[in-house]
């Protein structure tokens, strides 16, 4: 919920007529309807149970079943769709009054969505048989393995093809419906039973309560934690949970639903065990069926016809799986022809139609040896595991972060204890947690002093800081780094190696001293000859012209990255706006919380670092100002864009301030969430993407029309 939506009550009005409860009643309804912000906007019971008694008892009912479906309809879109058509404050008005009716009617609904709090602790889980036995599913992790599997397919059933799925690493449930209601869920078990987690399964708020198909309904799908969601859990958690897999698990064995419901778990369907009077012709339309009905089925289904194809697939969900918000380990990949899986069969625990080809694994366990203490720009001390060396992911794992002693404290590891590593493709390896304590495991102790230039340590929240902001060696060199980098200055042949030379030799200090630099000071550095003095000068007067929102991400305010500069810059136009700005309006700003706004607001408050910055404008560095938001409205309004290829009239980003402009949102990667691809020339791997899933492509022509009516 959000995204406002001014028009809602009409356009709610809008979709009544197809509503079959509603059809004939719509008379009924505006006269409920008009009146209902009036009647709830307070939340007061006394104003509910006045409207309730001003109703009979059929209009009751009737208004009673609008507000379920309605509810329930607003939850899918934003808990499966990811697509909220009203505001936070709409739907909880919504919601209160449909728990307030159900209070006074003393009935619940079938699909209402007040179910999913969790009810009370039960006692233990109840036996689940399972109406068709639940396969386990055969793994391989070589290409040649899983070509060798295809092959075999099509020597049988030349005209084969075949669907890659994403393989979800959670726990796998099955859900019943019938009539067109959720009756029951089990969890896979031995594949014969299972454990009945009805009542945990509820809670979940992408398994549908209500479907449109009538028929007896018998789903499988893995119950999942969102990855976003497992961080926002563990921020404030007093345990916090290891990962995402684990998570779901406990989450879903938990006796306690209300447990269960914290965790906010997703549920994505996969396949369909028995649909009533129903067949299914290939895996692409049991999907198709699963989406018509309301399942979230995790919006990656591809169609393969050749080994080449699949492998395609592979290599691109494996580069891209950082990116992705759930857990996949892997691809599953199926025959896509239903009627001929039967010609295949199964041995004892696999389908022979069905493969999981499983990546390199993320995670695996490792003992912590050690602990170095890092100090970052501003002042922050980030404490790093020095581990037993171990292979994830491609890489050899010697070092992993354990974010701060917060963090520490959460997780309860010790030197010398066994401990949980994860690493997602470039980013740098976390530990998760403790595996186990070993017998000569010790406390982690914090350093008192700051290990570079042994200050007293601050501490504040869950951090530890340095309060030597001039003085501390690494912060400085940390912040210089920082503020030639590509998305500030951009800077080029000022590496971290040669600004720690540059500070040891000539103790530049203040991002201004840059500018100061002379060939014949370069000189005196290794491997510096003529060529790379003069590019590193050049580069150092052309980064005197700079954007506006990479000048902010330069100054290394605390919290402050590339989209937060980017939020300020279009908030406040040009730097003065933003140096000037009142701690209120920076707060003001979505995603910018209180601990932020207070760091910027701060950091504008610094004499010193006004001084730094005015002797920036000294030295000739122009600040450039934001292109004002066109008030004009375009299909770009408030909708989500990505870039790919190269444009010919524009560089890349030039194109995304002109959309920003816009008042549209420029991403780098494609998802479902997209509105909106624009293609350049010579378009890589998200353009695939976005013909995936449908997203809507703009050609580069096109692009330029709508720019210059603009």
């Amino acid at each position: 919920m959000k995204k406002k939506n001014d028009k809602f009550f009409q356009e709610s009005f809008d979709v009544l007529g197809n509503n079959s409860l509603l059809n004939d009643n719509n008379s009924i309804m505006e006269k409920n309807f008009s009146s209902h912000l009036d009647n709830t906007i307070l939340n007061e019971q006394n104003k509910y149970i006045k409207k309730f008694k001003s109703l009979s008892k059929e209009e009751l009912s009737l208004h009673q079943k609008f507000l379920t479906d309605e509810v329930a309809k607003h939850a899918y879109n934003y808990y499966v769709l990811d697509k909220p058509t009203i505001s936070d404050k709409e739907y909880d008005v919504l919601y209160d009054e449909l728990v307030a009716i159900e209070k006074y009617t003393n009935n619940i609904l079938p699909n209402s969505v007040t179910q999913r709090v969790g009810g009370e602790i039960l006692k233990g889980f109840k036996k689940y048989p399972h109406k068709y036995r639940l396969y386990s599913m055969d793994k391989c992790q070589s290409k040649e393995e899983l070509a060798k599997w295809v092959n075999g397919i099509k020597k049988i059933y030349p005209e084969a093809t075949f669907t890659c799925e994403y393989k979800f690493d959670g726990l796998s449930l099955v859900c019943t419906y019938k009539d067109g209601y959720f009756v029951s869920a089990g969890t896979r078990g031995n594949g014969f039973i299972g454990e009945d987690v009805t009542e945990q399964a509820k809670t979940i708020k992408t398994v549908p309560l209500k479907i449109n198909f009538k028929g007896e309904l018998i789903v499988q799908g893995e119950a999942m934690i969102l990855l976003s969601n497992l961080e926002k859990y563990n921020k404030t958690a007093t345990e916090p949970l290891k990962n995402a897999r684990n998570a779901a698990a406990g989450a879903i064995r938990n006796l306690n639903p209300k447990e269960t419901a914290k965790r906010n778990l997703n549920w994505f369907a996969y396949t369909i065990h028995y649909a009533e009077n129903k067949k299914f012709n290939s895996q692409i339309e049991m999907f198709d069926f699963l989406k018509e009905n309301g399942f979230d089925i995790g919006n990656y289904c591809v169609l393969c016809k050749t080994t080449e194809e699949i492998f395609k697939q592979i290599d691109f969900i494996e580069s891209e799986k950082s990116k992705i918000d759930i857990l996949i380990d892997g691809l599953v990949i199926r025959l896509n022809d239903v009627p001929h899986r039967d010609e295949f069969g199964a041995t004892a625990k696999f389908p022979k139609w069905a493969m999981a080809y499983k990546f390199e694994a993320e995670e695996i366990s490792s003992v912590l040896e050690d602990v170095v203490w890092q100090v970052g720009r501003t002042g922050k001390i980030t404490p790093i595991g020095i581990v037993e060396p171990v292979e994830l992911a491609g890489a050899s794992i010697r070092r992993a972060t354990l974010n701060n002693i917060g963090d520490i404290r959460k997780k309860q590891v010790e030197i010398g204890s066994r401990v949980f590593i994860r690493r997602s493709n470039e980013v740098i390896p976390e530990i998760l947690g403790l595996a186990e304590k070993l017998p000569n495991s010790k406390k982690i102790q914090p350093p008192i002093i700051c290990p570079c230039c042994s200050t007293p340590l601050i501490e504040n929240g869950a951090n530890l800081f340095c309060p030597n902001t001039d003085g501390c060696k690494d912060q400085i060199i940390d912040r210089l780094t920082n503020f030639v980098s590509r998305e500030a200055m951009n800077i080029e042949g000022l590496s971290i190696s040669t600004i720690t030379a540059l500070y040891n030799i000539f103790k530049i200090k203040n991002f201004a001293d840059i500018y100061q630099i002379s060939a014949n000071e370069l000189q005196l550095l290794e491997g510096f000859k003529t060529k790379k003095i003069n590019n590193v000068l050049n580069s150092i007067e052309k980064s005197k012209h700079v954007a506006f929102y990479k000048f902010i991400n330069a100054l290394g305010i605390g919290g402050v990255g590339v989209k937060t500069s980017k939020d300020l810059a279009k908030k406040f136009k040009c730097f003065e706006n933003l140096r000037n700005a009142s701690f209120e309006e920076i707060e003001s700003i979505y995603n910018i919380g209180e601990i932020v706004a207070q760091n910027i607001y701060e950091y504008f408050r610094n004499s010193n670092n006004n001084l730094q910055i005015d002797k920036l404008f000294e030295c000739g560095v122009v600040v450039e100002k934001e292109l004002k938001t066109v008030k004009t409205s375009t299909i770009f309004n408030n909708k989500i864009v990505v870039l790919t290829g190269t444009m010919s009239k524009y560089s890349r980003q030039q194109a995304t301030n002109l959309l920003e402009s816009l008042n549209a949102q420029v991403t780098t990667s494609v998802s479902k969430n997209t509105d909106y691809v624009i293609l350049g020339e010579n378009a890589g791997s998200k353009l695939q993407r976005a013909q995936e899933l449908g997203v809507k492509i703009i050609q580069e022509e096109e692009f330029y029309d709508i720019i210059k009516n603009s």
